[in-house]
């Protein structure tokens, strides 16, 4: 008889309710795709179905309510770590003038038509034009899933998002206070303060408790999960304290902690596999568990005043977009996917009117219809954002793809356990994210009477590397190589695998070069062509707060300059730092010409490059969170001269505390850099005559 009650809709068992919804989040973006209808659509209309307004097996409980909010605070909060803080830096006027218009020609359409179409009071028209105003990205994660959330379309929408939705909030906050008769010179001066405080905290003091945070617990991946989530929902909740929503905290959040998450670290890979998988469809879910659709079938009026409200929400979202396209130039495929990100109403549209039904401004017949306008326009934000999302995915891949940008094969020899983690989550900062190339970590073990002991210690170095690197949701291929020496293993492995870039950990204990790489080094710079980086890696990669690239004369002159400036570009991308280029004057307007075309854009500022004798004295400003990396040279090539092989002894005993990177750039044959020195006229022996 239990068993029979609890299976009597509405179901009341927890587990029964959540195997149910883990049912509808398998089958139902399944069942859809094969229609080619988006699967965030599926979540909606499976709430519609299952809720209380459908076949009532659900019921929108505190729970439902419960996951719902962490769903939306979870699609605000990755909004925010994935947009591209310098391309946003780059767009901020263009994002104000989008979020200008997407916010005030909803407000003002809204406003004239049901003050003067349906004659509302003006407390009550100002509050539901509201919900044309505002937007939720219901449809980013289509975005974040085909690759376009570096596309300055996107980025633009993003800040406009905010901005909006602030405007809107803003208007919501002086709406209920006149309501509530609180809207005095006090009212606004504790709104302010307020506000204030709430984003002081979260953007400067976030930021600072985060990298201490994450410097003392490094290797505790499941705290450090917990950690960010902490932060996020203190932020929200601080938000609230503030007096606006709870969303706008989540993302404030996302921007606070956007350089500190690499976005293909496994701790990035955790938050967005937990979110887009249990998080946010439990959100959609509830979203379709509010429409009641009964309410169309009340009389013809309403539903011409629901057709009418859905019309005039698209239109007013399309029209900002149009404009804004006409103004920068934007592609017709770009404005699309513009016009799809910002259709979709759902939290602070929620938000606005449930807070206005409380307190009488509205009434009952306009939140359900509110709650119509929020089916309509979230199925529409997902196809019209799935189509122009596939669009644009297959104009990006189609781009005239730069020589610098060839499938990336790189190989991590290991050689030390501590460093093992680090190498291979540099090696993955450092791979291209077009191709799906797999990490290389090779094993070399000595061919003598010790091999199958030494085999059986590298193999389970290996297994580390593997399982490491599993986390990031990056492909690894285990290398083991039987050689008389390691150098020979390790150029016998990059011949067989075609390998393009090495990256080498390194004892910093020793302080000549000799001993510091011994014969290992010297016997791949003299055998091989292939960018090789020496690394070591003193701090977590993600609290690294600027790049001082040192470069020497003559180095956009050699093969490999583009391929190393990329590897810099894509370092800089994932750390969220800044770049400090130091050079001379001839190799000056090339780097600036490199970085200026650079997508996605780097931060980045020069200097003249330091004499020895300032790098040995730290006269360069160079801080302990700052990461060197020095660009060097073999022998005998365009931009060598004798200085860089003092390098390597004055970072190690001058720079103990920082990491750092010493490039030894991708090489001509012998041959061309031969006449590469006599036709360029710049010699070696002039170019130490120079700073280093």
């Amino acid at each position: 008889m239990t068993l029979l009650l609890k299976l009597v809709p509405p179901f009341e068992d927890p587990v029964l309710i959540f195997t149910l919804v883990l049912l509808i989040i398998l089958v139902a973006p399944i069942l859809l795709n094969r229609l080619k209808i988006p699967g965030i659509v599926g979540m909606i209309l499976a709430g519609v179905i299952v809720g209380p307004n459908g076949f009532n097996l659900l019921q929108r409980d505190a729970s439902m309510i419960l996951f719902g909010t962490v769903g939306i605070l979870y699609i605000m909060f990755l909004a925010g770590l994935e947009m591209d803080m310098i391309g946003f830096k780059k767009t901020k006027v263009r994002s104000i003038v989008y979020g200008a218009l997407t916010f005030l020609i909803p407000m003002i359409s809204g406003t004239i038509l049901f003050f003067y179409g349906y004659d509302y009071q003006i407390n009550s028209a100002v509050l539901l034009s509201c919900m044309f105003a505002s937007h939720t990205l219901l449809a980013y994660p289509i975005v974040s899933k085909l690759g376009l959330t570096k596309n300055e379309a996107v980025t633009v929408t993003i800040g406009g998002t905010i901005i909006t939705d602030t405007a809107v909030l803003l208007v919501l906050a002086v709406v209920a206070g006149v309501a509530q008769g609180n809207i005095g010179v006090g009212y606004w001066i504790k709104l302010m303060v307020s506000l204030s405080v709430f984003v002081a905290i979260v953007v400067f003091v976030f930021p600072i408790l985060a990298k201490w945070f994450f410097k003392q617990i490094e290797s505790e991946k499941g705290a450090q999960f917990i950690f960010v989530l902490t932060l996020v929902f203190a932020a929200a909740f601080l938000a609230e304290l503030a007096g606006v929503e709870a969303i706008l905290g989540a993302f404030l959040a996302g921007l606070a902690l956007n350089q500190l998450i690499p976005h293909t670290s496994a701790l990035m890979n955790r938050l967005e596999f937990v979110g887009n998988n249990i998080f946010v469809p439990f959100f959609l879910i509830s979203v379709g568990m509010l429409v009641d659709v009964t309410v169309l079938f009340e009389g013809v009026e309403i539903i011409l005043m629901a057709i009418v409200i859905i019309v005039l929400a698209l239109v007013t979202k399309w029209v900002p977009a149009y404009i804004t396209q006409k103004l920068y130039g934007y592609t017709i495929t770009q404005r699309n996917l513009m016009f799809g990100l910002s259709t979709a109403r759902a939290a602070a549209t929620l938000a606005v009117i449930l807070v206005g039904y409380e307190l009488e401004i509205i009434g009952e017949t306009a939140l359900n219809l509110t709650v119509v306008l929020i089916l309509a326009t979230s199925l529409g934000s997902s196809f019209i954002t799935e189509k122009a999302a596939r669009i644009l995915a297959i104009i990006e891949s189609r781009k005239q793809p730069n020589l610098s940008d060839k499938p990336d094969r790189i190989m991590v020899p290991i050689g030390n356990p501590k460093t093992l983690e680090s190498l291979v989550d540099l090696a993955i900062m450092l791979k291209n994210p077009q191709y799906h190339e797999p990490i290389y970590p090779l094993a070399v073990v000595i061919d003598d009477e010790h091999a199958e002991e030494e085999i059986y210690k590298k193999n389970k170095m290996l297994q580390e590397a593997i399982k490491h690197a599993s986390a990031t949701d990056h492909d690894v291929q285990l290398v083991s190589k039987i050689d008389i020496n390691v150098a020979s293993g390790i150029l016998r492995a990059i011949k067989e695998l075609m390998i393009t870039e090495v990256v080498l950990g390194w004892n910093a204990k020793i302080t000549t070069r000799d001993r510091i790489f011994g014969t290992i080094l010297d016997n791949l710079l003299n055998n091989t062509e292939q960018m090789i980086l020496v690394c070591k890696i003193m701090q977590p990669l993600n609290t690294t707060n600027r790049l001082v690239v040192i470069v020497p004369a003559n180095a956009e002159l050699e093969r490999g300059f583009l391929r190393w400036m990329r590897a810099i570009r894509l370092l800089a991308t994932q750390l969220g730092a800044k770049v400090v280029f130091m050079t001379g004057r001839r190799t000056l307007n090339r780097l600036k010409a490199v970085v200026k075309n650079s997508k996605p854009a780097i931060d980045a500022t020069y200097m003249p490059r330091p004499t020895m004798a300032e790098f040995e004295k730290n006269q360069t400003g160079i801080s302990k969170d700052d990461m060197v990396v020095v660009v060097s040279a073999r022998k005998s090539t365009v931009s060598y001269n004798g200085t860089l092989d003092t390098v390597p002894r004055v970072l190690s005993r001058n720079y103990k505390d920082n990491s750092f990177i010493i490039i030894y750039p991708e090489q001509y044959p012998n041959l061309y850099q031969d006449n590469q020195i006599k036709t360029t006229g710049y010699t070696s022996e002039t170019a130490e005559k120079e700073n280093f």
